[in-house]
């Protein structure tokens, strides 16, 4: 369908379109890497130092090196073509600052949620999040130097998912791996299984 200007001598111009990603999962499993990788701008992050208020309250195992969390969000951009974003908003991992998901969810066209095979039980309640909301995911099975590497269909019976919804080995890390994932999500999201 095309489209024309009203008034004489003017030029038709394209809507704007800003596309909402969720970037989710467990403490320290590379949302706030993700979504910096990834970033045409600097990203917004809200990371604050991990403090002695946490002890007992957040587990740290598996990732005791880490010395910050993300306490509201995470935010980037990527600009797809002139009047096209993608918005990324990457969730906080830790169960005390789950109230910001509802908010954060609202709108999205999708969710990528992050998995350790180190830890993969904390990425559980994400998924368990969006198949409950029937908000599309994929699952990005972000491969830590050092860990065991599973084939997808292992970890996609570990994880109880349906056959239909798409897991992506990747390295959050590297631009390429992300743009994949995202690439993955959208076209999932948008194409249905």
């Amino acid at each position: 369908m095309g489209y024309a200007a009203s008034e004489p001598g003017t030029t038709a111009v394209a809507p704007a379109l800003a596309i909402k990603i969720l970037v989710a999962g467990g403490f320290g499993v590379g949302k706030t890497t993700m979504v910096g990788t990834i970033s045409e701008i600097r990203p917004l992050h809200t990371e604050e130092l991990l403090s002695d208020r946490g002890v007992g309250v957040d587990d740290t195992s598996g990732v005791e090196e880490k010395i910050t969390t993300t306490v509201a969000l995470d935010f980037g951009r990527i600009t797809i073509r002139e009047g096209l974003w993608l918005y990324l908003f990457g969730t906080p991992g830790q169960d005390r600052f789950w109230f910001m998901w509802d908010e954060l969810a609202l709108g999205a066209l999708g969710a990528v949620v992050l998995a350790d095979t180190r830890r993969l039980q904390d990425c559980f309640p994400a998924v368990d999040y969006f198949e409950q909301r029937g908000i599309p995911f994929v699952v990005g099975v972000n491969c830590f130097e050092g860990s065991r590497r599973y084939d997808p269909d292992k970890v996609r019976r570990a994880l109880g998912l349906n056959p239909s919804i798409p897991i992506v080995l990747c390295d959050v890390r590297e631009r390429a791996s992300v743009k994949e994932v995202l690439t993955t999500l959208v076209t999932y999201a948008v194409e249905g299984p």
